[in-house]
């Protein structure tokens, strides 16, 4: 045995390394490789379609926090019923399209799930309490992307501004000079604004 064979047989992880990698007896190179590649395709397709799950308004609204409050409150908005029967879900505002950037914020969301087990807002008193900082968590997050999931349904250059009503005619034009972004002016456009929200501010 040479110094190499003592120095591997005395390391585990060396051992693993170099079992990794040696030729099996067993099967062909050829086989190794088609069950690992169907079984990544099998892993891949799984966990695509449960992040597609994710963005269900069904999953959205499971939580009691969610479907007693925000959801509620969704349901009297243009969002869910107008004359176009187009409805906008929950993940068309706060989830980007883009896989990648929509895998960070699925890793972002994580943190609900410790909210969730911790009962942060698991009452109406508790959410009411806390609704000014989630909703401003929310408000800097759109304005960071320039309200990119708005801008996926709505934006300046497709608006036709001379159909719209008197208020919205001046304004849109005016808030596209300035360069604001969507959630600058409808910050209570699917959700209520918190009691404590100040305009002003």
């Amino acid at each position: 045995m040479t110094d190499d064979d003592r120095a591997i047989a005395a390391n585990p992880l060396a051992r693993l390394w170099r079992w990794f990698w040696r030729p099996s007896a067993r099967h062909s190179l050829g086989a190794i490789f088609i069950v690992g590649g169907v079984a990544g395709v099998i892993f891949w397709g799984g966990f695509n379609t449960f992040m597609e799950y994710t963005n269900t308004l069904s999953f959205c609204i499971s939580c009691h926090e969610m479907e007693a409050n925000v959801y509620r409150e969704y349901r009297k908005t243009t969002h869910y019923s107008n004359p176009s029967g187009v409805r906008v879900i929950c993940s068309d505002c706060h989830v980007p399209k883009d896989w990648t950037l929509k895998l960070l914020r699925k890793i972002r969301a994580s943190n609900e799930l410790f909210h969730k087990l911790a009962g942060t807002i698991d009452t109406k008193e508790k959410f009411t309490a806390k609704r000014l900082e989630m909703a401003e968590n929310v408000w800097a997050s759109m304005q960071s992307t320039d309200s990119r999931e708005c801008r996926n349904c709505h934006s300046f250059q497709a608006m036709d501004f001379a159909k719209q009503d008197r208020r919205p005619r001046e304004k849109h034009p005016e808030a596209a000079r300035a360069g604001k972004t969507c959630i600058d002016c409808h910050k209570g456009v699917a959700h209520a604004l918190p009691e404590d929200y100040d305009d002003d501010d």
